[in-house]
């Protein structure tokens, strides 16, 4: 499958770079609509997005290539090539949020309210941009005789990238409802976020066939049950320390 979607002379745009571009304009359009709800600036949406989004593109670069660093040391042209694939969720979430919190702090705004506004666009950012994986066939998982399964790389094989995909969309759907009928706190759908994500992806990644590994750990699992325990730690903890609304 042709991952170049416009190509003028030497210039082309490839699918992928597209679908997350789609996935983040949505993910923007959805935070200002619910910050207006809630009397936030929806501005400030646009000084968040210019401070967390590049930190979240070069950590879910220097994820996978950390990861992956024997052959990039090989290709190192490769590293300032996201466009061929290789952005780790985890690592973008990573930067994406510490940039975003360092922000806040600065500029002395309430991280977890605005926290919660990223968190119902995050999701859909990621179901999008998974259809990127499917164009650069890759994020496909162990052969599989479902009637389903994707044919890629000689086989019938899980396709991991529609299950995350789907499971994104089923996720922001929660977060979105929680937010406007059930949030009893700031940064509760943030951290839902975090649990429902990882609880997906821990189940996703055991199907995938190209997981970062440390070891004989897959990292996505790893990191998964981390961000499982230290969400619902501070779950407790901001229930305890916040009124609430």
């Amino acid at each position: 499958m042709n991952g170049v979607a416009i190509e003028i002379g030497p210039f082309s745009i490839h699918w992928y770079a597209i679908l997350i571009n789609l996935g983040i304009i949505l993910a923007i359009i959805l935070a200002r609509v619910e910050a207006k709800k809630q009397g936030l600036n929806p501005d400030t949406i646009y000084d968040i997005v210019l401070i967390a989004l590049p930190a979240g593109i070069i950590g879910a670069r220097l994820w996978y290539v950390a990861f992956n660093l024997s052959h990039y040391i090989e290709n190192p042209i490769q590293i300032v090539q996201p466009w061929l694939g290789g952005l780790a969720i985890h690592g973008g979430l990573i930067f994406g949020i510490l940039a975003g919190y360092i922000y806040a702090k600065v500029k002395k705004i309430d991280f977890f309210a605005w926290a919660d506004l990223a968190a119902i666009g995050i999701p859909i950012a990621q179901a999008i941009g998974r259809w990127g994986n499917y164009i650069n066939q890759e994020a496909y998982g162990y052969e599989t005789t479902l009637p389903w399964a994707i044919y890629v790389d000689g086989a019938y094989r899980h396709p991991t990238f529609l299950y995350e995909s789907i499971w994104n969309i089923i996720l922001a759907g929660i977060l979105i409802y929680v937010l406007k009928n059930r949030r009893k706190y700031k940064g509760q759908i943030i951290l839902m976020y975090g649990i429902g994500y990882s609880l997906g992806r821990f189940w996703i990644e055991g199907l995938r066939t190209d997981s970062l590994m440390l070891g004989n750990i897959r990292v996505a699992q790893l990191i998964s049950i981390i961000l499982i325990i230290g969400c619902i730690y501070l779950m407790n903890k901001l229930k305890n320390e916040k009124k609430p609304e």
